[in-house]
């Protein structure tokens, strides 16, 4: 008899210690540990970075006094997610600095990527369109020059999964 409640204490001695460990796991789940994947977030960083070519060399923009009518500024958005979840449908936007113009072509995402440009900061297109008035009255849609670009958009295919980084770029010319 004594045999059967040494082991019936042993039992419950290490069920209660289990409830224990497995009550501080479901804690620390809770409180945003890497257990519960449903809950990662991603936390993506963000730097936009500016070159201009001079002189043969290409200078930082905070290394150079002032931009010149004719130079080239190359821009580049570098995006790492040190989060714990991928960023999905992730997109960056450059804007097209006052003074300067898009130049047709630079834009260079890094990865699949589609890039669409806006002339208002609200509607992008692969291809924006404007209306132009024709010799005889009526208008006509035609392909927008990409000097009227305001803004370029950078949109990803795949998601920017943690400890991932991505680079795109494109150039402007000062007027």
């Amino acid at each position: 008899m004594k045999t059967i409640i040494n082991k019936s204490k042993k039992t419950l001695l290490g069920l209660v210690i289990g409830l224990l460990f497995l009550s501080s796991i479901v804690v620390f789940a809770k409180n945003g540990s890497t257990f519960s994947f449903a809950n990662a977030k991603p936390a993506v960083n963000v730097v936009l970075a500016g070159t201009v070519e001079r002189e043969n060399a290409v200078l930082p923009l905070d290394k150079a006094e002032a931009v010149k009518p004719g130079e080239v500024l190359h821009w580049t958005i570098s995006s790492e997610n040190k989060g714990e979840g991928a960023a999905k449908d992730y997109k960056v936007i450059g804007k097209i600095p006052a003074g300067t113009e898009f130049i047709a072509d630079s834009a260079k995402p890094e990865g699949l990527a589609k890039v669409t440009y806006s002339l208002d900061g609200k509607n992008f297109s692969a291809q924006p369109m404007i209306e132009e008035k024709q010799a005889d009255g009526s208008v006509k849609s035609v392909p927008a020059p990409a000097s009227m670009y305001k803004q370029v958009r950078f949109e990803w295919e795949n998601s920017l999964n943690p400890n991932e980084k991505l680079n795109a770029s494109y150039d402007v010319k000062v007027k």
